[in-house]
């Protein structure tokens, strides 16, 4: 065994010797099945969805049974994204990434609006600029199913270990983690990790320097000033622009409740059903920029903070709905109107929170061309 499994088997994804076992154990998990079901057949009786199980666990075993190698589970990850872009955007475009050199590894460290497309949406971008996808920071809080667990597994994510208790467990499991990212880099596989635990749901992109703190803990282990063992991970910052978020109402509601309450509890699995939310909602237009890597001007974590948020916020794709929740009066009246279709389903003050989430990548972009930020 090399000696990633042995340090950090716990955290890893799987190698492709895994993958077999894994593959077979998803498409024997009941409720696998029962979501693959209820997710393309909504629309038929319980009984008929009851009947028609064995078919798909046939047909998964027919078409999964081929997936031997990570590499395997990429392709029929892209194939899978490709259909879900195609049925649910109005386009995925991108820029930057000329400036990313084949065989150099980069930690991509993007804006965090969507659980999982934002990471597939980076590795589809890289894909299609001929270069490798990316190891997926995803935090255990997300994995509460084993068939959930193994998918991600399967699809290079690695585990944030957010559900660690008590200082010294907390510490074991940071200094693992910074360990396996620059672990991961070193040995020439590209990574990619949110600026933020947790989405920015009121759309306003901030880096959380403790990110950046936790990825230095591997370099002060081995003596290196912060700058060099920073500029050493090649950090990329990226901006993700979605014309429309389609977990905005949901997001919005959750803010609000905790307004009011000063508080939300989240149900058993709504994680999941944000995950099953944000891949099939209609998007709109999807933009991806690829900044520059950050190579100087920085000596604190605050520091490299935010410039990363300059180039995310620079790199941002707006859109005539930014224009029109910050107060403005865009050229294209279609959104005035599909915008109002949306804002109509909920009260008002759950409306004011989502013309925020839309209006403040845009307020960020500008203060910070004005060199206010």
């Amino acid at each position: 065994m090399s000696s990633e499994v042995d340090n950090f088997d716990d955290i890893r994804p799987y190698n492709d010797s895994e993958v077999p076992a894994a593959v077979a154990e998803i498409i024997a998990d009941p409720e696998f099945n029962t979501a693959i079901i209820q997710y393309k057949f909504a629309g038929l009786p319980g009984f008929v969805q009851r009947l028609i199980r064995p078919l798909v666990q046939w047909y998964l075993q027919r078409h999964w049974r081929t997936l031997r190698t990570v590499r395997d589970v990429q392709l029929a990850m892209s194939g899978f994204l490709n259909q879900v872009m195609r049925k649910t955007t109005d386009g995925v475009s991108f820029t930057g990434l000329q400036q990313l050199q084949p065989g150099q590894s980069y930690l991509f460290i993007s804006n965090h609006r969507d659980i999982t497309m934002d990471p597939a949406l980076v590795s589809w971008c890289l894909n299609q600029h001929g270069l490798e996808t990316c190891r997926i920071a995803i935090g255990d809080n997300l994995l509460k199913k084993p068939c959930i667990t193994a998918l991600m597994k399967l699809n290079k994510s690695f585990i944030v270990r957010r559900s660690a208790k008590g200082p010294r467990e907390m510490l074991k499991a940071l200094s693992q983690l910074s360990a396996y990212i620059s672990h991961s880099l070193h040995s020439g596989h590209h990574i990619w990790i949110a600026q933020r635990e947790g989405r920015a749901k009121d759309g306003d992109d901030q880096t959380d320097p403790a990110i950046l703190k936790m990825f230095y803990m591997a370099g002060k282990a081995q003596g290196i000033e912060f700058a060099d063992y920073m500029r050493s991970l090649n950090i990329v910052p990226v901006s993700i622009s979605y014309e429309y978020d389609p977990c905005d109402i949901a997001k919005a509601k959750e803010l609000h409740q905790r307004q009011v309450d000063g508080n939300y509890q989240k149900s058993e699995f709504e994680d999941i059903q944000s995950i099953i939310q944000g891949i099939t909602g209609y998007k709109g237009r999807v933009h991806l920029h690829f900044g520059q890597v950050m190579r100087d001007g920085f000596n604190t974590p605050e520091q490299l903070a935010q410039l990363i948020d300059q180039q995310i916020y620079q790199g941002y794709r707006v859109y005539p709905v930014n224009q029109l929740a910050a107060g403005e009066t865009p050229d294209d009246q279609t959104v005035i109107e599909k915008f109002s279709e949306r804002m109509a389903a909920v009260p008002a003050p759950v409306q004011e929170i989502i013309r925020q989430m839309y209006a403040n990548p845009l307020r960020n972009q500008r203060k910070t061309i004005a060199g206010d930020c």
